[in-house]
């Protein structure tokens, strides 16, 4: 597996559904891959999280171009 370097680009959001939730970002491919193995421990447990509750606590993920700079 290729690791993406740190400013991708690209980012997955998964938003909230509820108000006063928060919602999650992540770096990722055009394709929306992330590479769970460049995660931190921190991260990679928001990740998993974000990722089974979607529908649930937060949205489906949207790739969108990266803000940050």
């Amino acid at each position: 597996m290729n690791a993406l370097p740190a400013s991708t680009g690209w980012e997955l959001r998964f938003d909230a559904l509820f108000a006063g939730r928060r919602g999650f970002v992540f770096p990722c491919t055009a394709e929306g891959h992330v590479n769970m193995d460049a995660l931190n421990e921190r991260t990679l447990n928001n990740y998993l999280f974000a990722r089974a509750m979607m529908g649930r606590e937060v949205t489906w993920p949207s790739v969108y171009p990266s803000c940050s700079h």
